[in-house]
């Protein structure tokens, strides 16, 4: 398949969120897995701001970029923090620059196997929700072209949450970050559990819960639920495979 047509089928997908009650999780993951599909980029992550304005890790496309964002938050430095802070973009930073302003940050990235780093600001009318980050293992200039691309995806994921928010009190909608980063922690939980009884990576154990979510209709946050509670043994998830991309049902004839 084309870049390009990636390109749309990515854009088409991250539309089809646009509905009542779309699972936040799995958008943000949809949205860092393409990232390194068509982007010159090694790894892609997604943070995401909490009711009370801190950032919290929501995606990443590998358990090396989870890790690194983690300590990006710890050390309170770092391409994306900068990118949220201002709403501007972050692009080209060479993590083995003299110039950088991330004395705790950069030393971790290139020992994580990253050499440049760029972050996109989710944004919309003069409000940031979040931002995206893009970690290459090689140094050099990212294409202006997948510049474009990668605020594309983050444009839209944007604009699914700002419109969920749009219909909700403030009350409510303060309910719905707070269950969306619920979210990530019991899916974190899961990972654990399944990764441990069944003796796979991190990222293998979050392959299965998506896989399993995605071949039984149900939200990968309800999933990773019922892991945890007990009510979903780890043995009665389906097997790991490569994740098929979810395609807009056929127009009726």
């Amino acid at each position: 398949m084309s870049r390009e047509a990636v390109l749309v089928r990515t854009l088409v997908e991250l539309a089809d969120t646009l509905v009542e009650d779309f699972d936040v999780v799995e958008l943000l993951t949809l949205l860092t897995d393409r990232c390194v599909e068509v982007l010159d980029v090694t790894a892609a992550g997604l943070m995401l701001a909490s009711p009370g304005g801190d950032l919290r890790v929501m995606a990443s496309s590998s358990e090396a970029m989870r890790l690194v964002e983690l300590f990006e938050i710890q050390a309170d430095e770092g391409p994306c923090l900068d990118c949220f802070r201002t709403g501007k973009p972050v692009v080209n930073r060479t993590l083995g620059s003299t110039n950088l302003n991330w004395p705790h940050f950069a030393p971790q990235a290139l020992e994580a196997g990253f050499l440049s780093v760029h972050a996109l600001p989710m944004r919309l009318r003069g409000l940031t929700i979040g931002a995206l980050n893009l970690f290459r293992a090689t140094e050099g200039i990212l294409d202006e072209a997948d510049v474009d691309a990668a605020q594309a995806f983050a444009d839209v994921a944007t604009i699914a949450i700002l419109q969920h928010r749009a219909s909700l009190e403030t009350q409510l909608l303060n309910t719905q970050l707070t269950q969306a980063l619920n979210s990530r922690v019991v899916i974190e939980q899961a990972k654990g559990v399944v990764g441990e009884q069944a003796g796979l990576s991190m990222e293998e154990a979050f392959t299965r819960l998506r896989n399993h979510a995605r071949n039984h209709n149900l939200r990968l946050v309800d999933v990773a639920r019922g892991i945890v509670d007990g009510s979903l043994a780890p043995p009665s998830l389906d097997p790991l495979r490569t994740l098929e991309p979810t395609r807009p049902p056929l127009p009726a004839s």
